[in-house]
């Protein structure tokens, strides 16, 4: 396939068995669906995201926290485990628990007052941490196709 027209390929939502997916091709359209989910979260909203190592988990998060108004630049907080942002239009805690050990340590974050509470909650490597987190969050799975392309990632809801 031309390169050409693989730059000229339309990201779009569509439904699978396993819920709604987004095709981004791009870094700038995985950023810009997460912005728009970000536009759109409500306080006490919980957002999992899941997916490998280097697939794109930071640039969604920065596209999100875009999205409820966070200005300041935004990394993964691997090693504080949690990064809150209050400028924006509503709170927004990031956490990134992939180095958490256990319940106690997660606890000690905060985690259980800030999740569910009046900002918005998004959850780096959350399946680690799958039995703490509230039945009505909304799971994320972003993963690559390199098939479809180096920049290609699946996004299901």
């Amino acid at each position: 396939m031309n390169e050409d027209k693989d730059k000229t390929k339309k990201s779009e939502v569509s439904d699978s068995p396993s819920g709604q997916v987004y095709e981004s091709f791009s870094r700038e359209d995985t950023y810009n669906f997460a912005k728009k989910l970000g536009e759109n979260a409500r306080p006490g909203q919980v957002f999992c995201l899941s997916g490998d190592l280097g697939v794109g988990k930071t640039v969604f998060a920065q596209g999100f926290g875009a999205g409820i108004g966070v200005t300041e630049p935004m990394s993964s907080p691997t090693f504080t485990i949690l990064q809150e942002y209050t400028e924006g239009r509503l709170p927004l805690y990031h956490y990134d628990v992939y180095r958490i050990g256990d319940a106690d340590e997660l606890e000690e974050t905060g985690f259980y007052e800030y999740v569910g509470g009046d900002g918005v909650a998004l959850i780096e490597w959350a399946e680690l941490v799958r039995d703490e987190i509230p039945e009505t969050a909304l799971w994320i799975k972003i993963e690559k196709d390199v098939e479809k392309g180096f920049d290609y990632r699946r996004i299901t809801m």
